[in-house]
């Protein structure tokens, strides 16, 4: 019998070795395919194993189960056939399993208790729900009883049992006392995990007559509660305190057993005075930390969802400072079945291999049952084909009308695992699941997939082809997935085309088509970038998309991920989003999303909305000192711009009420300073935040800060000493600025005495800022200082100053006043000085005054004015030079000496005159076109020819671009003012540098160009004057006006009225006045414009300065009024010609000239 054994063992290890298994057939949920597959029932919902009811509700046990044909159902109930047909109460609901226990016609939930199991059966096989246990919900009574008063002792421990009654499931336990109030607890009372409540220690405060256990019952929702404890306590003076002991668990050492994935509990709760604090830790290792929880005071442990590697020796420590106490935990982890590998479905083809494989694990390890349809394997037919090695069964070569439903069942002590798992022999020829001719759209360049969904048993082969020619596809840019998926690794546009799948097997073959077409990308290549804007201006976000042309996109915002509505105030175009007028509920994440029917991209950018900052609030003042505060605030939202500064203002009542001024400015990173303030001032502050954006509203004042008084701080500004007259001292000051006087009653103290007499100082109290003291020597030095007074004392001495009493008129002249070295703009001037002494001030200059007599050029006039120029010396032989003289003029000046106020009488008078120099540019310089060929150049003489003017010279050249020409030069006699140039070329520009001559040599220069006309492209063609439809025209025009001109008369002569307005043209051609020899005559006009200014020249130890200018008067000699300042006015005759002449030119500046040229 043995030996028959280890042949059967032998066999099926051989039959392991030489079997090859074929991959299960995978049933694709098609709705096509599910139709006509005949397949076992499957359990798809059932009740749970543990199935408490409600006894008030009627009883539902679940059983659903789908298969083909559609499974019947029948029932066991404790092991045996369950004939529903027999009881009126239950009923079993249509096409299901589900049986529905009602109690309206009476019956009690309780007669139905048991373990139930369902079976759905069809002509395939059969399948078994779990046993289900099923009971009704207890809440019973709890038990009527006598609870006799609890008398301790202050300082003893106690525990107030719950014991409540068992219920189904069990109930909740709390405590309360008579006003449902729950009782307090804490580290010395608590409740245990058994419902009892625990005193580490009593207090006298503990003594009352109502603790009472409640249960809550779950199913029932109802609440019963026990009789109340009356709890006595007896009190000392003295208690004595007590080391830790054990309330629970009792005993050194005790032992838990919990299952695998359930919740341990582990609890101990220690009495003693002082109450004992409690520890937890494991032997031999750490506490799980992550699953760890300590609860109830650290007296609960708590580790949830248990494993194996959780048992071991696990201690409490309860220790006071008397002492402490251990106990041991054993904690043994046992587990009911868990799967390890659950058997599935099978689907198999004729001839095909399987198996199915029932792996569970648990403590102890679960033994392993197979059944087919219900049944044991053992009962069950013999099966050639099928063999069963522990908890795999081994299908090989399977026919059709083999297919079962086989259960394996794996159970311990702790309890069982059921599963079901059909094996389903099946034929069916090749079906094409996917729709038929399918048009797929892909990208180019992306990897991609064209799906062929097929099915058949056995599984059909699949190819591919494509455009109906050549071999299968696949290898290299293809590859072809078992599922029938044909993978393009990059799509490209070669690949477009019609590709065919095929799937054969021995019943037969199907196909299908699918088109590709591949597109380019849609992709967006101006995308939006991050924005930080100011409340109130515009922000734009890009997106700018390129797509392929045969698709159509459309593009959307999001704004935070929800859909952005554009509403009135948003504006979208196809590149971008603008957003007007932006506020903080603009703020977000912008998403600019383009998609087309196959593609999408998108991209993203963030808005930030800066603000000005809030101001700040709550503004407080603190650690209050005789010249100091602290002044903290809170700083208001600085609206995503950093607040950089906080501006601290102040405002008092007293000088200038209502004026806030600045006080000091700190960074963005205080509100707490400290400020430093003045004595005698009532202060209230206010805060302004500072950003990027601007400034803030400003915070609300401060409560008012009054500084006490002090002397002065300050020594009054700008001493000084200066005479109003020639006899007086005028000693004058700045007074302190208000909140400098430091208290009230301000007043100066100021003293002076002669500088270096040695005298005692005077002195003089004033509350003004002014001191004049009287009867002193002319110019004389005296030594002044100031003091600031108030009511609270002195304050410091000022510096001592030097100041001087009055000036007098200086009483001696500059004489020998002379020139040497005169060229035609400067001329060295010379004179003898004064005694300083006769100044009678301090001496500021040599002031000569100097003036154009006349000029050299016969019939020049000017407007004549005169200049000064300064020249500070105290030289022996001062020297200086004039500059800025016009040439060929007759000049003449004098000299007087000036301190502060006054001017000496004049030196003696000298006449100069200035060499030719050369003259300035022409005044205007114009180039007219007067035909094709020729060019008409006009001119006109110099404002100021500085010098007798001999001629014109004409300078002219080509110029093309950067090119030039040769050089041509003309010369014109001084009365010739204009020029007609002959064109060689018609098309050639040409550059003109105009100047007119002296003796000396050519002067300014004024470049023009010839003139740009709309008519030179056309300069090369045939005269139009001469074509004789031109002739014709204007001919037919000429005729025309006539006749017009001829209505118009007779109109006239009939009385008609029409409107006329005359306009006179003016001609402005300028005159130019000739001599016999051909020289010019000149008279002064409107642009000889007096030029006014001086200008400071330095020779040796000579300084120069100018003063303002004065008009000088025709004929006589200048005279002075009492300052000293000259009076006269030059009459100058306007010629009205040439006037009218300067009036009509355009001339161009010479500067322009000048630049032309370079």
């Amino acid at each position: 019998m043995m030996g028959r054994g280890v042949v059967t063992a032998l066999t099926l290890l051989s039959l392991l070795l030489l079997w090859r298994e074929t991959a299960a057939i995978e049933v694709p949920q098609d709705p096509k395919i599910l139709q006509d597959l005949k397949q076992p029932p499957t359990i798809i919902k059932q009740s749970v194993k543990d199935y408490i009811v409600d006894p008030r509700d009627n009883i539902i046990i679940e059983c659903e189960a789908k298969g083909t044909p559609v499974p019947t159902f029948s029932w066991r109930r404790n092991g045996k056939f369950f004939n529903i047909g027999k009881d009126p109460r239950v009923t079993m609901r249509k096409r299901s399993g589900t049986l529905e226990v009602g109690f309206r016609s009476g019956g009690r939930p309780e007669d139905y208790e048991g373990e139930y199991q369902c079976f759905a059966s069809n002509d395939y096989g059969v399948a078994l729900s779990n046993k289900i246990l099923l009971r009704v919900s207890k809440a019973p009574l709890w038990p009527k009883e006598v609870l006799e008063p609890m008398v301790v002792s202050e300082g003893s421990p106690l525990v107030l049992p719950c014991n409540p009654p068992p219920g189904l499931p069990p109930p909740f336990t709390f405590w309360m006392n008579s006003a449902m109030t729950p009782i307090p607890q804490d580290k010395r009372v608590s409740m245990g995990l058994n419902g009892d409540l625990y005193f580490s220690n009593v207090l006298a405060h503990d003594a009352h007559t109502d603790y009472s256990c409640n249960a809550r019952f779950l199913f029932t929702h109802t609440i019963q509660q026990k009789n109340p404890f009356t709890l006595k306590v007896h009190t000392s003076r003295k208690v004595a305190e007590s080391t830790p002991t054990f309330l629970s668990p009792s005993g050194s050492e005790s032992s838990k057993m919990v299952l695998r994935d359930e919740q341990l509990l582990l609890e101990c709760i220690a009495a003693g005075l002082p109450t004992p604090t409690i520890k937890w830790f494991k032997k031999g290792g750490d506490l799980p930390g992550r699953k760890v929880k300590f609860e109830n005071y650290n007296k609960t442990l708590k580790i949830v969802s248990v494993s194996e590697e959780d048992a071991g020796e696990y201690v409490c420590m309860a220790n006071n400072h008397l002492g402490s106490i251990r106990h041991s935990i054993f904690v043994q982890v046992k587990a009911a079945p868990y799967w390890l590998d659950k058997p599935t479905n099978l689907v198999l083809a004729p001839d095909e291999n399987g198996r199915l494989v029932c792996r569970a694990n648990g403590n102890p390890k679960p033994t392993i049952q197979w059944l087919i349809n219900g049944q044991p394997l053992e009962s069950s037919l013999p099966n050639p084909s099928r063999h069963v090695l522990g908890d795999t069964i081994i299908f090989r070569s399977v026919q059709m009308g083999t297919s079962a439903v086989y259960q394996c069942n794996a159970s311990n002590e702790h309890g069982y695992l059921l599963a079901n798992a059909f094996v389903s022999v099946l034929d069916m020829p090749p079906r094409m699941l996917g729709p038929k001719n399918q048009l797929i759209k892909v990208i180019e360049n992306n990897r991609t997939l064209l799906d062929c969904p097929f099915f058949g048993s056995p599984l059909p082969e699949l190819r591919w082809f494509k455009n109906g020619q050549g071999s299968g596809l696949d290898g290299g840019q293809y590859r072809a997935h078992i599922n029938g998926t044909l993978e393009i690794k990059r799509a490209r546009t070669e690949d477009e085309g019609t590709y065919t799948c095929v799937a054969n097997s021995i019943l037969g073959t199907a196909e299908n088509q699918v088109r590709l077409e591949v597109k380019e990308k849609t992709r967006i290549v101006r995308a939006p970038e991050h924005r930080s804007a100011v409340r109130g201006s515009t922000v734009r976000f890009d997106c700018k998309v390129t797509s392929d042309p045969s698709l159509s996109v459309t593009v959307a915002w999001t704004k935070d991920d929800k859909p952005l509505h554009m509403g009135w105030r948003l504006r979208k175009d196809e590149e971008s989003l603008t957003i007007p007028n932006v506020n903080e509920g603009d703020e977000g994440t912008y998403m600019c999303t383009v998609k087309s029917e196959i593609d999408q991209d998108s991209a993203s950018a963030r808005l930030t909305v800066l603000d000005r900052p809030d101001p700040p609030m709550d503004l407080d003042l603190s650690d209050p000192a005789a010249r100091s505060v602290r002044l903290t605030w809170i700083p208001g939202n600085d609206h995503r711009s950093p607040v950089t500064q906080f501006l601290v203002q102040f405002e008092e009542d007293h000088w200038e009420p209502g004026v806030w001024r600045d006080l000091f400015t700190y960074p963005g990173d205080l509100n707490s300073v400290i400020l430093q303030l003045v004595p005698f001032v009532n202060y209230q502050f206010r805060v302004i935040a500072i950003n990027a954006v601007g400034r803030s509203e400003p915070s609300r004042p401060s409560p008012r800060y009054k500084t006490s008084g002090a002397a002065p701080d300050s020594i009054p500004r700008g001493l000084r000493g200066w005479g109003s007259r020639k006899d007086n001292m005028e000693i004058t000051w700045e007074p302190l600025l208000d909140l400098e006087r430091n208290g009230a009653n301000l007043h100066y103290s100021v003293w002076w005495r002669r500088k270096d007499s040695g005298d005692e100082w005077n002195n003089v109290t004033t509350v003004g800022s002014k001191h004049v003291v009287h009867n002193t020597e002319t110019y004389v030095p005296y030594e002044i200082k100031i003091q600031a007074r108030n009511e609270f004392g002195p304050g410091p001495e000022s510096n001592m100053v030097i100041g001087y009493s009055g000036e007098d008129k200086p009483t001696d002249s500059p004489t020998d006043l002379r020139v040497s070295k005169v060229d035609s703009t400067k001329a060295n001037v010379h004179w003898k000085p004064v005694d300083m002494n006769s100044v009678l001030g301090e001496f500021k200059e040599y002031r000569l005054y100097y003036w154009r007599e006349s000029s050299l050029v016969p019939g020049l006039t000017f407007t004549k004015e005169r200049k000064t120029k300064g020249f500070f010396s105290t030289a022996a032989d001062p020297t200086g030079i004039l500059s800025d003289l016009v040439p060929f003029s007759q000049y003449k000046m004098f000299m007087v000496v000036a301190n502060s106020r006054y001017e000496s009488p004049p030196s003696n008078t000298v006449a100069f005159s200035t060499k030719e120099g050369v003259p300035d540019a022409p005044r205007f310089f114009r180039i007219n076109r007067r035909s094709f060929d020729t060019l008409h150049l006009e001119w006109d003489k110099p404002l100021e020819p500085n010098g007798m003017l001999i001629g014109y010279q004409l300078k002219y050249q080509t110029v093309n671009g950067s090119r030039v020409g040769r050089p041509i030069l003309e010369t014109f006699l001084p009365n010739v003012t204009d020029f007609t140039l002959r064109l060689p070329d018609r098309s050639a520009r040409y550059k003109f540098y105009l100047s007119a001559l002296t003796q000396v040599g050519a002067g300014e220069v004024f470049a023009e160009e010839s003139p740009h006309f709309a008519n030179e492209a056309y300069m090369d063609q045939v005269d139009i004057a001469t074509q004789g439809w031109f002739i014709g025209l204007m001919c037919a025009i000429a005729l025309i006006i006539l006749i017009l001109l001829i209505v118009c008369f007779i109109k006239r002569s009939r009385g008609g009225k029409y409107p006329v307005r005359d306009k006179k043209d003016l001609p402005l051609d300028p005159v130019d006045h000739k001599d016999q020899d051909g020289s010019f005559d000149y008279h002064s006009d409107e642009d000889n414009k007096p030029l006014q200014g001086s200008q400071t020249s330095l020779d040796g130890n000579v300084k120069e300065s100018d003063d303002s200018l004065v008009d000088y008067g025709e004929g006589g000699d200048g005279q002075f009024n009492e300052d000293g300042s000259f009076i006269g006015q030059y009459t100058v005759k306007k010629d009205k010609d040439e006037t009218e002449g300067n009036e009509s030119s355009e001339a161009t500046s010479p500067v322009n000239a000048i630049y032309s040229l370079a």
